[in-house]
């Protein structure tokens, strides 16, 4: 079997937004570096992502609002500028996040075959600042605005499951696309998803900006890039 007949019993490809097509982790590093004034040297990418994470456990809300408080949690860790206009700063570069490279021109191959649901703990606010960034490429969004909860909540899978079957189509039509193995591969797979793991930290130790896992989850599909799914599914670009 080829590799694009591998794809082809799917119909929709849910996409994790923030982490697989989003690079929220450039952001964190970038503003953080910004604000503070500290160069890499002084202060490491996982000395800013631990407390970072610690922040956002903490401050779990409607992206668009607590990231002004998950800063103040950051640099008050980490000795930084923790005032408001630095807490503002921040929470306004989260609206600026940037795609990866690749994402807008393998989302938009990706488009031609497949219809494209986003689903993200972002809220409504973030994510069409997002998807905006990423050339407005969904056929369909489900955000933490809609569900109630974020992932790895099975509820928000069952959300998502309920809203895609009104459009006629079923859990076996469906390949989740995500980066997290903790918040999207894992417990996709544990409710019966396919699922392909984009590994956007292919070759670099740890898990960055997200949270760690014990075990990593087999994934059905695993490439590197969202680049290198869009070259299996649909072919490489003219």
């Amino acid at each position: 079997m080829s590799t694009q007949a591998a794809f082809s019993n799917f119909k929709v490809l849910t996409f994790d937004v923030v982490g697989t097509l989003i690079d929220f982790e450039t952001g964190v590093i970038s503003a953080v570096r910004k604000i503070s004034g500290k160069t890499p040297a002084e202060l490491s990418d996982d000395q800013i992502f631990e407390p970072y994470k610690r922040g956002r456990d903490k401050h779990y809300e409607r992206s668009s609002e607590a990231m002004f408080h998950v800063y103040r949690h950051l640099a008050t860790e980490l000795g930084l500028p923790a005032d408001d206009a630095a807490c503002d700063a921040f929470q306004l570069s989260v609206l600026r996040w940037g795609p990866f490279a690749d994402s807008v021109e393998a989302l938009k191959r990706l488009r031609t075959r497949f219809r494209l649901v986003a689903m993200t703990n972002a809220d409504r606010v973030a994510l069409s600042c997002y998807a905006h960034a990423l050339g407005d490429p969904f056929d369909d969004t489900v955000c933490a605005d809609d569900t109630g909860v974020a992932k790895p909540n099975p509820e928000f899978f069952a959300y998502n499951k309920g809203r895609q079957s009104a459009f006629g189509y079923k859990q076996s039509d469906i390949l989740h696309v995500a980066q997290s193995q903790y918040h999207d591969i894992g417990i996709a797979r544990k409710l019966g998803y396919k699922v392909c793991w984009i590994e956007r930290r292919q070759g670099i130790a740890g898990f960055g900006g997200t949270p760690a896992v014990e075990t990593l989850t087999k994934p059905d599909f695993h490439y590197p890039t969202l680049k290198a799914l869009a070259d299996a599914a649909i072919g490489p670009a003219a």
